[in-house]
């Protein structure tokens, strides 16, 4: 930092301002304990005027000339948008002031808190938080399969390892110094984690009030303002730190997560070798209201932006009633006497205007359903004595009794045949011996040679008699 950036900051940063106040231990003790000890949000105005005048009197009792000013006076000075420590404000559906603590606050009281002596540093674990930052940065980089298979064997290894030193009751244990190091470590962790929740809710607000400005000094049209409303809306929350803080509002809200870490915070408080704050046994309900806190600020934008859309609305329609109070007015004034010439030509009376809900809707037709199957009653008229008169020549059975009489490469006369096999389904059998078309079967009629007559009782018992050419059959 060059020195130029160093007097800016000096004269500027709220943070630095109040290092530099008369008054700044009181700030720093009255404001610090209330609100960053505390982990407090928004509280009323007239009830922190309250709580400093009590502050004050315990001040006067052993110091009268200090801090001279009234409660009131010096709440007005520090939440002066100048100073930058207390922001004042409306909440929904509150008509009292309420005021709230900056992150300049914050940075000021942490700062302050860091100069004093601490028993001891702890230097073991931070390195160990270190070499696992970088063992994350390094292999949750990691895009080749095997160096990431590698790692997780490597250990799995490690794992098994401990786990059978474990089983024979050889294990490592912290040693006393090295569980107040981490407690230390965490503790300011935790602290920090929610000054970060402050300047997180801080940079939403930013922007909140950014679009307050935009939309009251806007004289475009809405679709551009909301576009670039939303767009400075989607990239604080795709930034580094829109991300960083929904990756740490959805781990936090895991039901799993809060119960393991308060199991854990339960823990450390009963170990008698940590001398554990009280604050930080609640320090994730802390993390909670503060996120909780963030995400109000967020949905109070999303509501302005609601309220931008239908003030806007109101006021147009403010605008045509107006228009058509004046026309009526007009209108009602030159009634009697109305003026020549007003009027419009239109060059065509009517427009054809087709509205969307004037076309027919989608009629579906019913489905066409065949029925194939005849009615009863048609059923009970038909004739079927002709259908059961049918006779069936199996024909297969007319073959077998020629290869059954009929040696291969002979021809025998039909006659013979039904001599051999008599006939047994009347004129049909013996015409489906001449239709048989078989490879090995020859049926020949020849009409140059005398008649031959084939004699049969048919199947009401009558002799009947068959006179033909003669018909020979032949096997190949």
């Amino acid at each position: 930092m060059d020195l130029e950036e160093l007097d800016r900051l000096w004269e500027r940063h709220p943070a630095w301002r109040v290092l530099r106040a008369q008054n700044a231990p009181l700030i720093l003790s009255f404001l610090g304990r209330r609100f960053i000890d505390d982990n407090r949000g928004a509280v009323p105005l007239g009830e922190l005027v309250s709580a400093l005048d009590d502050e004050l009197f315990a001040i006067h009792r052993a110091s009268p000339e200090r801090y001279a000013q009234d409660a009131a006076a010096y709440i007005d000075s520090w939440s002066d948008p100048k100073a930058g420590l207390l922001r004042r404000f409306y909440p929904a559906g509150s008509e009292e002031v309420h005021v709230e603590a900056t992150p300049a606050l914050e940075k000021a009281y942490r700062w302050v808190e860091s100069l004093k002596a601490r028993s001891f540093v702890g230097t073991e674990s931070r390195l160990q938080t270190l070499v696992d930052l970088l063992r994350q940065i390094v292999h949750g980089s990691q895009t080749d399969p095997a160096e990431r298979i590698a790692e997780l064997e490597r250990r799995r290894d490690a794992i098994e390892s401990e786990l059978a030193e474990a089983r024979e009751g050889r294990f490592a244990v912290l040693d006393d110094t090295a569980l107040r190091e981490r407690y230390q470590q965490f503790s300011a962790t935790a602290r920090e984690l929610l000054g970060d929740f402050r300047e997180v809710e801080d940079n939403f607000r930013a922007l909140d009030r950014s679009a307050r400005e935009k939309i009251a000094g806007w004289e475009g049209g809405k679709g551009a303002l909301l576009e670039e409303l939303v767009t400075s809306r989607t990239d604080i929350a795709s930034s580094d730190q829109g991300r960083s803080f929904q990756a740490f509002y959805d781990f936090l809200l895991s039901e799993g997560r809060q119960d393991e870490l308060a199991d854990l915070l339960a823990a450390i408080q009963g170990m008698p070798q940590l001398d554990a704050d009280r604050r930080v046994r609640r320090v994730h309900y802390d993390w909670a209201d503060a996120a909780e806190r963030t995400q109000q600020t967020v949905r109070a934008l999303s509501e302005q932006l609601r309220r931008f859309l239908e003030d806007q609305v109101w006021v147009e329609n403010r605008r045509v009633l107006d228009l058509v109070r004046a026309v009526e007015a007009s209108a009602l004034a030159v009634r009697d006497r109305p003026p020549a010439g007003l009027g419009l030509d239109v060059d065509e009376p009517g427009l054809p205007i087709a509205l969307v809900f004037e076309r027919p809707l989608y009629d579906p037709q019913p489905d066409v359903v065949v029925d194939s199957m005849p009615a009863p009653q048609s059923v009970d008229e038909l004739e079927l004595d002709g259908l059961f008169a049918q006779h069936f020549v199996d024909t297969a059975r007319l073959a077998g009794n020629i290869r059954a009489v009929v040696p291969p490469r002979s021809t025998v006369a039909l006659d013979d045949i039904v001599a051999l096999y008599p006939v047994e389904e009347g004129a049909a059998e013996i015409l489906g011996y001449l239709s048989l078309a078989d490879d090995d079967l020859a049926v020949e009629i020849d009409e140059r040679a005398e008649d031959m007559t084939i004699d049969y009782v048919d199947t009401t018992g009558a002799a009947r008699r068959v006179r033909m050419p003669k018909v020979t059959v032949s096997r190949r």
